[in-house]
């Protein structure tokens, strides 16, 4: 199963499920545009979408969370060229790409039970980490599940 995840020869063919193929597509796409969004967006997203509520903090605090979230927009952005370039030109990785997600999205999980912060509403985010650690552990055994 290792070599299934860390192939000894690296190339542009996957020869898992396409489902799998077409899911990992997907996320990259979903890491460009919410990193973008981090980067990009008036508030990084923090108020807009993740429901902190920005309006009761001193200008200063405000400012930092805006800061924290554009820069760790950054960090997806450089994970999300990663994914394009495993999807444009080493497609043997794609495992190997899902164990980064469910990693991610695990370690999301576990970090929100460590350091709480309350918010307005449930970010969507907090959502998606129920749904994406176990469909990234679906996909995973999906693409390295090889086909005769």
């Amino acid at each position: 199963m290792f070599q299934k995840i860390l192939p000894p020869t690296i190339d542009n063919n996957f020869r898992g499920n396409k489902i799998a193929l077409y899911f990992f597509y997907l996320f990259t796409v979903m890491t460009v545009v919410r990193s973008c969004i981090h980067i990009f967006k008036y508030d990084g997203g923090a108020q807009s979408i993740a429901t902190y509520p920005l309006d009761t903090f001193t200008e200063n605090g405000a400012a930092v969370v805006i800061l924290i979230f554009a820069q760790w927009g950054l960090s997806q952005l450089l994970m999300s060229f990663l994914y394009v370039i495993v999807a444009l030109r080493y497609k043997s990785l794609i495992p190997l790409m899902y164990v980064f997600l469910i990693l991610e999205y695990a370690g999301r999980f576990a970090i929100s039970f460590i350091k709480t912060a309350e918010t307005i509403g449930t970010p969507p985010g907090r959502i998606g980490n129920y749904i994406y650690v176990p469909l990234c552990l679906g996909l995973l055994l999906l693409s390295i599940y090889r086909k005769n």
